[in-house]
């Protein structure tokens, strides 16, 4: 006999529709699955047999082949187990065939995804979000889950969202005998509670000038590089950062949760992510890992910082080549890998926040310390980071030891909250100024036409635009970069057009360019 159950599987970060066929023929003994399944899908038919007898049912000792249609498209994980069980079960006719007038039910309108415990117990998938916007986007009544996905996958509106527990209470609901807890979620409640940062910026002593920088590249979505001697604050700025950036949007929440369920770092029980990530991977990283990639493709440091901040500390330290995937990226806003099968596409929206010493032995230039690696010592250790990275990174920041006498004032720094009301506002202006671009939410998104319709500079700022420019010797790109800091810089003022104070601000952020090359 042959059944049918209705599934989904996740390509990259997104899901689609996979029909689980079932059929169960005389002969032999057997059970085949087909349609390329690899790894835990293969594995999948020893779960299945194990969870379909402790659970209580009959496991058919006859020829069992299993189709994952369509056919031609690579299958992993685990969540094919609950729904290839509940398809053994149908074709069997232990669960009583289709909806009928004895109140069966029929789950042809529902997607059913889970791995099964040898016991029958149903454990939590990586995906189940996109699985339930894979689902929805295809018309489907609902979706039934594990109940550890159900906060998960209950984000989504407009669609029915069931748990099951075990594989017996599943076929107790089709039987018509109990019903599968609902999916409840306030999305509203998920952004509306206190914000709670472990850190904050009023902990950080002295370093005004840096922590103005930090809140243009906050207010503009800026990468930022900064360069101090050891023990100058630079970790503790960057861990600071994701306090003042804006709250997320429902929007970027989705598209970070998928990301995390994806790559199964969302924890147990989380509905959303709902505060801004942040990344920082140690520089023993391989390119796959701060890329994605792999063997079996996954989402890699860049895509999992989406929406948030990507920490490099110590960043000449980062092999070469590792530090050059990160371009694309950084231009793009999103990670593109290609395979002989199959091309994949992550989103990587992120700020860029690196951390550098002057020199190996970290106090060239230091008033206070003498530096000990030489000239060519330096400039062998500035080399090991390339021209067209830096040119990537918007805001070049030096950040000088503290003195003592700061670090031992009992008078607090402005907190967090306080600098993100301005980038608040800041950011405000952007959305409304780039409500119609796509893809572009923030001023360091902005292309070239861009620039010319929304980066308007009086007469007098753009002499000494020119000026800079020419003296410093910056690129293209980089001019680009001054603009796009400039209108930041003004966004922050509320000043609708670039004035000279602003263009000199942005200019002393790229003054570090001569020293790193």
């Amino acid at each position: 006999m042959l059944a049918r159950v209705r599934s989904a599987a996740v390509l990259g970060i997104d899901a689609y529709l996979v029909d689980v066929e079932v059929d169960i023929a005389h002969g032999l003994p057997s059970f085949q699955t087909v349609g390329l399944p690899h790894g835990a899908v293969k594995e999948g038919k020893e779960r299945v047999y194990a969870a379909v007898v402790n659970s209580g049912f009959e496991f058919p000792l006859r020829r069992i082949t299993v189709n994952l249609a369509p056919a031609d498209i690579r299958k992993d994980g685990s969540a094919f187990d609950l729904p290839i069980a509940i398809g053994v079960l149908a074709a069997t006719e232990q669960l009583g065939g289709t909806a009928d007038g004895n109140g069966h039910r029929s789950l042809d309108d529902y997607a059913v995804v889970g791995e099964l415990g040898l016991e029958g117990g149903v454990r939590p998938i990586r995906g189940a979000l996109p699985v339930a916007l894979g689902a929805k986007q295809a018309g489907l009544k609902g979706v039934i889950v594990p109940v550890a996905n159900l906060a998960e996958a209950g984000v989504v509106d407009g669609i029915e969202v069931l748990g099951a527990d075990s594989l017996h209470q599943l076929a107790a609901f089709v039987l018509g005998d109990c019903e599968l807890p609902h999916a409840s979620v306030d999305r509203d409640a998920l952004f509306a509670g206190p914000r709670a940062d472990d850190v904050d910026f009023g902990e950080v002593r002295g370093q005004e000038h840096a922590k103005r920088a930090l809140e243009v590249a906050a207010a503009g979505g800026h990468n930022l590089l900064m360069v101090g001697p050891p023990g100058s604050g630079k970790t503790m700025l960057a861990r600071r950062l994701p306090t003042i950036l804006p709250e997320m949007t429902l929007e970027e929440a989705l598209e970070t949760t998928k990301i995390h369920s994806v790559a199964g770092m969302l924890p147990a029980g989380a509905a959303l992510v709902t505060t801004r990530p942040f990344r920082a991977p140690h520089h023993t990283i391989s390119d796959a890992g701060l890329i994605g990639g792999g063997s079996y493709p996954r989402p890699g440091e860049v895509s999992l910082a989406q929406g948030g901040v990507l920490f490099l500390d110590e960043l000449p330290e980062f092999r070469k080549n590792v530090l050059e995937v990160l371009r694309q990226p950084m231009e793009d806003g999103f990670v593109t890998i290609s395979r002989a099968a199959s091309s994949l596409c992550y989103p990587a929206r992120f700020m860029l926040a690196a951390a550098m010493n002057p020199c190996p032995c970290g106090y060239w230039g230091d008033p206070g310390r003498t530096c000990t690696c030489g000239p060519i010592g330096v400039e062998r250790y500035l080399a090991r980071v390339s021209g067209p990275l830096l040119d990537r990174i918007d805001i070049h920041l030096e950040v000088p030891a503290v003195p003592y006498r700061e670090l031992t004032l009992d008078r607090a720094g402005e907190p967090s909250g306080a600098i993100r009301e301005r980038v608040n506002r800041a950011r405000a202006l952007q959305q409304e100024r780039f409500a119609k671009r796509q893809g572009v939410f923030a001023n360091a998104h902005m292309a070239p036409k861009d620039l010319r319709r929304y980066c308007r500079v009086t007469d007098e700022a753009d002499a000494l635009l020119r000026t800079a420019i020419a003296r410093l010797k910056l690129s293209a790109r980089a001019y680009h970069r001054v603009l796009k800091i400039s209108r930041t810089i003004a966004d922050l003022a509320g000043a609708a057009d670039i004035l000279p104070a602003h263009v000199s601000e942005a200019v002393q952020y790229r003054t570090l360019d001569r020293g790193l090359r």
